[in-house]
């Protein structure tokens, strides 16, 4: 059973949210600001906690464990801590008020990544990709991506070559039920090229 930890101060939907994943096979644990939590297999963050808040939580989550996916949710300004939160590397947010169905069909999306058959290892350029450890490397060292980092260089590895629209990309990435902003796309490969410079141009895409 996957484990999910949930990192929210308010109680009533803290309960909401647990009933519906709990519904939905996953095991819950909440805490309400972060400062016990261990390894799941996947975080839901408040932003506005006490103590220590989401934006410090997912810092150090990244910084330990970039592979584990990470939900922001947040009533604040939705356009500031969507941009922020995926800068600092979540990989999914959603603003309050939102339907709990709608948080479980995200989390479905993040935690049931199939593996793909046939070649693990892709030559590109300097770098290989890694599809079963879900990382690319060079020469010198292992770079660890995030669950969308991963999942939209995987795509556009398996399309090289083909005609792709910011439509294909989100449908096969974040889902055809995904309702956000395109602009998700530019974050997650301006992050991307950061971390993997020249690869985009390897895969001649500009």
């Amino acid at each position: 059973m996957k484990q999910i930890f949930l990192v929210e101060d308010e109680k009533p939907l803290r309960n909401l949210l647990v009933s519906y994943l709990a519904d939905a096979k996953y095991y819950v644990k909440t805490f309400h600001n972060g400062l016990d939590a261990k390894k799941p297999d996947l975080w839901i963050l408040d932003i506005m906690l006490p103590g220590m808040d989401g934006y410090a939580l997912i810092k150090q989550i990244k910084s330990n464990t970039p592979e584990i996916p990470v939900v922001f949710m947040s009533a604040r300004s939705a356009e500031l801590d969507r941009v922020i939160g995926l800068e600092m590397g979540s990989d999914d947010y959603l603003p309050k008020p939102f339907l709990p169905r709608e948080l479980v069909l995200r989390v479905n999306r993040l935690l049931n990544i199939k593996k793909k058959q046939g070649e693990v290892i892709v030559p590109l350029g300097p770098y290989t990709f890694h599809r079963q450890k879900r990382i690319i490397s060079n020469s010198h060292e292992e770079i660890v991506l995030t669950v969308k980092e991963y999942d939209i260089l995987e795509f556009l590895i398996d399309n090289r070559g083909n005609a792709i629209s910011r439509t294909n990309i989100i449908d096969a990435v974040w889902g055809t039920n995904y309702f956000g902003s395109e602009r998700v796309i530019d974050d997650t490969l301006r992050r991307l090229r950061k971390k993997v410079p020249h690869l985009l141009s390897i895969l001649k895409l500009k």
